[in-house]
């Protein structure tokens, strides 16, 4: 889940404040997201959080009138900080499991997920088991794609498994690795930058049932106050906005 430039520490300190007249209320929700993991969310030219997930979190504290911070977290540990209470909830194309669901709580759907394989653009890969046989397939760590080529492809592929999207995304530029899986929206997205011109999918894409939702703990009551606003900025065009800035199509 990511891509592009690699986020430094000063990047990582990066925050985000979203600030609606619900302060006087003392309504403060503390929010985190990566920040590599564009289009979805990225440290901007501005060292500021910026994507898809970011605004949809700034157009969920609005329609709520929370005073919103959202802070940088990198991946790994991002679900441990939120159990460790340095922020409320997590916005970061996070993938509803049956493994998060027994730490955490999530809200309804913001987005839906496919997985697609990537690959250079002249090269031919047959994407069934037999046509994927001793090749060398990445991923990032600890999501869905990675998961799923070792819970089914463990013994037909090589697989690599990185920390960060981007470091994925550099091996398979550099001829490091025969295709890439991936969430299929920042890959589309990459695949428009200059760094990824010379690839496209390949296959068809996996649909596997995931929803991308917002992380809390057990028992939150924002629960609640998410799904109404969540809700609202569907019904109520904010959602479709947000969207056409980043895709061509829905991806709710």
């Amino acid at each position: 889940m990511k891509i592009n430039k690699l986020i430094s520490a000063v990047a990582l300190a990066a925050v985000t404040t979203v600030t609606s007249t619900a302060a006087l209320a003392g309504d403060k929700i503390r929010i985190a997201t990566e920040g590599a993991y564009a289009p979805f969310n990225l440290i901007n030219e501005q060292g500021e959080l910026a994507g898809f997930d970011v605004e949809i979190a700034k157009a969920l504290c609005a329609e709520m009138k929370a005073d919103c911070e959202i802070v940088a977290q990198d991946w790994d540990g991002i679900i441990p900080g939120l159990m460790g209470r340095k922020y409320d909830a997590i916005i970061a194309s996070m993938s509803v499991t049956e493994e998060r669901q027994r730490v955490v709580e999530f809200t309804d759907r913001y987005y839906s997920n496919v997985l697609a394989f990537v690959a250079a653009e002249g090269k031919e890969l047959d994407t069934s088991e037999a046509g994927l046989k001793g090749l060398t397939v990445g991923a990032q760590r600890a999501t869905i794609a990675g998961q799923y080529l070792e819970d089914n492809l463990a013994d037909v592929v090589d697989i690599k498994l990185y920390d960060t999207q981007d470091n994925a995304y550099l091996d398979l530029a550099n001829g490091r690795l025969d295709a890439l899986l991936s969430d299929k929206f920042p890959a589309y997205d990459w695949m428009r930058s200059e760094d990824g011109k010379g690839f496209d999918f390949k296959g068809e894409d996996i649909d596997i049932d995931d929803e991308i939702a917002i992380a809390i703990r057990k028992g939150d009551p924002l629960k609640e106050k998410f799904n109404a606003a969540i809700k609202a900025i569907v019904e109520n065009g904010t959602y479709e906005k947000i969207n056409a800035r980043y895709f061509p199509f829905s991806i709710y």
